[in-house]
């Protein structure tokens, strides 16, 4: 048996896409993981299944890269969007369920515009920030994100002794370029790298300026893969409704790969 994905990216945060509306796809967490390997398998940050969901146009499943279901993905919920588009299951306007509730979307042939779920609240620290945009995010502001250390410091805070026990965090480094522009890299769990984009990440960066700086929206953040737009709605409790996450998500390629894949095993030494 051929499985058929098709692989989609937005601002370089890459996904395969597989339309799952009849069921069928095997969820093993080897597999999946053989599949985002970029040497043995399609190669991706993590992979989404769309399925059928009553009452909206489509579910999104998302896999991060270790083959372990995750948590909310901006980026990919925008390639999803893209992707159901392709499809044809809408034309302009879609709502779709996620692992964090219901969204809402638009689509164009430039951009897809996804509100993100509601923010209770941001946690100042002294060290960074925390918040959670569907995904849980620490926000470290740094005087120049090029010369950041994203992995070895990502890494020792996301498995440290604060955030390890919970499940760890996703970690973005921001340099603030001027009012509302900022440059954002982020290292993010499941994939235990760095990615191109992450669009909750960008999401809290956006929301985090905000309760240090008083920004208001939108927020224009450049990252690795390209530049997305933040906007969004601040509450005098510290809340934040009517956040949309903006920017490209296109189709790369598509292709089948044979069920050998769901039982490879890397050899590595």
């Amino acid at each position: 048996m051929n499985i058929f994905f098709h692989k989609y990216q937005g601002t370089g945060n890459d996904f395969v896409m597989i339309d799952n509306r009849e069921g069928g796809f095997p969820r093993s967490t080897g597999y999946i993981r053989n599949l985002c390997d970029r040497r043995f398998g399609i190669g991706a940050d993590g992979l989404i299944l769309l399925e059928k969901e009553r009452g909206f146009d489509f579910k999104m499943v998302y896999f991060n890269a270790d083959g372990k279901e995750g948590s909310m993905c901006g980026n990919g919920g925008r390639c999803a969007v893209r992707f159901a588009h392709d499809l044809g299951l809408f034309r302009e306007n879609v709502r779709f369920m996620a692992v964090d509730g219901p969204h809402e979307a638009t689509a164009d042939s430039k951009s897809i515009s996804l509100k993100m779920s509601n923010v209770k609240s941001v946690e100042q620290g002294d060290a960074y920030d925390f918040t959670n945009t569907g995904s849980p995010h620490v926000v470290i502001f740094v005087d120049d994100v090029a010369a950041t250390g994203v992995v070895p410091v990502g890494r020792s805070i996301r498995y440290g002794e604060v955030f390890g026990p919970r499940g760890g965090t996703n970690v973005n480094f921001a340099e603030v370029v001027e009012e509302n522009h900022l440059k954002v890299r982020t290292y993010e769990r499941g994939v235990e790298d760095e990615t191109f984009s992450c669009g909750t990440g960008v999401t809290a960066c956006a929301l985090v300026a905000h309760a240090r700086f008083g920004w208001t929206g939108p927020v224009r953040i450049e990252v690795k893969g390209g530049h997305l737009m933040v906007d969004f709605t601040a509450a005098g409790d510290g809340s934040y409704s009517e956040i949309y996450l903006t920017g490209p998500a296109e189709k790369v390629f598509e292709g089948s790969v044979p069920e050998q894949l769901l039982h490879l095993q890397n050899t590595a030494f």
